[in-house]
């Protein structure tokens, strides 16, 4: 949602004294700006009639949710900091000012659970009223804030996010824990009543239509992506807390897309979720650059800190790292600190490169625009036809990088919930995800339901 948001305009004063927000989040770029999940106001430059609820630095460290009527007194600011890029939150804020104690006006429930570790705390008064009871013409706004200008835009997925006008309901409105995982879960039909301004949007796709039956529909500023991620199946993506960067890299799309910002050294990043067993396909476009793209699998020694990849001078494959990429300039491979030399194709901009690892029978198979190189069979099993052999007993990630030399290099990846576009369109055997080229049978998308099943 970076540089996107939605926005609607009330025509009739809601309740500034009762109202709960709850939303499913999956943050994307973390330590950086105050990005905002839910603002409120008249949109003047002087902040005094603004509400704003998201991530704040508090004046030290980043990735504090924060509430805050900025007219500078009632505020929370958690002491936990918010930056796991893989997992979805569930947040939900329920204010009720009516409350004869200050600790019961302001509740914060994550992932069903109340939070009450504060670094700053500074309630509102009883029956205070914050903006949303302050008149008409108000700016709701969801995933930005709206100040003279709108900014703080939040970066990662929205789904599910509820405004309950006139009522502060706990987490276990709109979530429960499952009996047997012990999990939190979302209830993806809640029984709420959602007052004058209340609204139910992001449900089922990428549409500010309101759900709640109240008919407060958004309009939407920006381009709003449909994902396939989502809180009861999480896929993977790149993770930027875990990658080695020696020159400025810039992640976006989600965590999805990364280029090197012309200049000289290495880069690499791994993907939030990764397996020691099962079979698992993901695809990679190169978007721009002069193809010194390397595209395979790291193992989780090779991102420890001892590892030969956190040198700047070494790239996927290269060294005794436990990494192996297929590198498009020559069509090459990396393997482990080796080079096998023209197993397959070179590539150009445009192009897509799939990754299958085989973890049952330790093959990884590379594939450009749908055919597999060397004369890969990544259904042989155990012959391992085409395939480069990988140690067993390991955790694998998918990897994504460049040997960059002054050149700017950009790579999509897609782990089932594609962030370029697909014209053709193809899901794994449990039908899960969205990919270009057919997946090899038996294997699947990268995602916490196939890990459960296969993993």
């Amino acid at each position: 949602m970076a540089n996107t948001y939605l926005s609607r305009t009330t025509s009739t004063a809601g309740n500034g004294q009762k109202f709960t927000f709850s939303a499913w989040v999956k943050r994307s770029l973390v330590g950086s700006g105050d990005p905002s999940l839910f603002c409120c106001g008249a949109g003047n430059s002087s902040q005094a009639d603004q509400f704003f609820f998201g991530w704040n630095d508090g004046g030290a460290s980043r990735d504090k949710l924060s509430i805050q009527q900025y007219n500078g007194t009632p505020a929370l600011r958690t002491n936990r900091r918010f930056r796991d890029v893989n997992a979805w939150y569930h947040i939900v804020l329920a204010v009720d000012t009516t409350q004869a104690t200050d600790t019961n006006r302001l509740k914060l429930y994550v992932n069903g659970v109340q939070e009450t570790s504060f670094a700053d705390t500074n309630y509102p008064t009883q029956n205070y009223s914050y903006a949303f009871g302050l008149g008409t013409s108000k700016v709701f706004v969801v995933g930005a804030a709206y100040f003279s200008s709108y900014g703080r835009f939040f970066d990662g997925s929205m789904s599910h996010v509820h405004y309950i006008d006139g009522t502060a309901y706990d987490a276990s409105a709109f979530g429960s824990t499952d009996s047997t995982t012990g999990e939190w879960k979302i209830n993806t039909s809640p029984s709420v009543t959602y007052g004058t301004n209340g609204f139910f949007i992001l449900k089922d796709g990428n549409s500010g239509t309101d759900q709640s039956g109240q008919s407060n529909t958004f309009s939407i500023s920006g381009t709003l992506t449909k994902t396939e991620d989502n809180p009861s199946n999480v896929f993977a993506t790149l993770n930027p807390l875990l990658s080695v960067i020696s020159y400025p890299v810039t992640f976006a799309n989600g965590n999805l897309t990364t280029s090197s910002q012309n200049a000289t050294g290495r880069f690499q990043a791994i993907s939030t979720l990764g397996a020691s067993s099962g079979k698992y396909y993901a695809e990679f476009k190169l978007d721009s650059g002069t193809t010194y793209h390397t595209i395979g699998v790291a193992t989780e020694d090779s991102i420890s800190s001892a590892s030969p990849l956190q040198s700047s001078n070494n790239y996927i494959g290269q060294s005794s790292s436990l990494s192996y990429g297929y590198y498009g300039a020559d069509g090459d491979v990396w393997s482990n600190g080796s080079i096998i030399s023209g197993f397959g194709s070179t590539t150009s901009v445009g192009d897509i490169i799939g990754v299958a690892m085989d973890l049952d029978n330790n093959y990884l198979y590379f594939s450009v625009n749908g055919t597999f190189q060397n004369s890969g069979d990544p259904t042989s099993g155990a012959t391992g036809t085409g395939g480069v052999s990988i140690p067993s007993d390991k955790i694998y990630f998918f990897a994504v990088g460049d040997l960059a030399t002054g050149s700017f290099n950009g790579t999509t990846c897609n782990f089932g919930s594609p962030a370029f576009t697909i014209s053709s369109g193809n899901s794994d055997g449990n039908s899960k995800g969205n990919f270009e080229y057919a997946v090899p049978s038996g294997y699947f998308a990268l995602c916490t339901s196939n890990l459960a099943e296969h993993g």
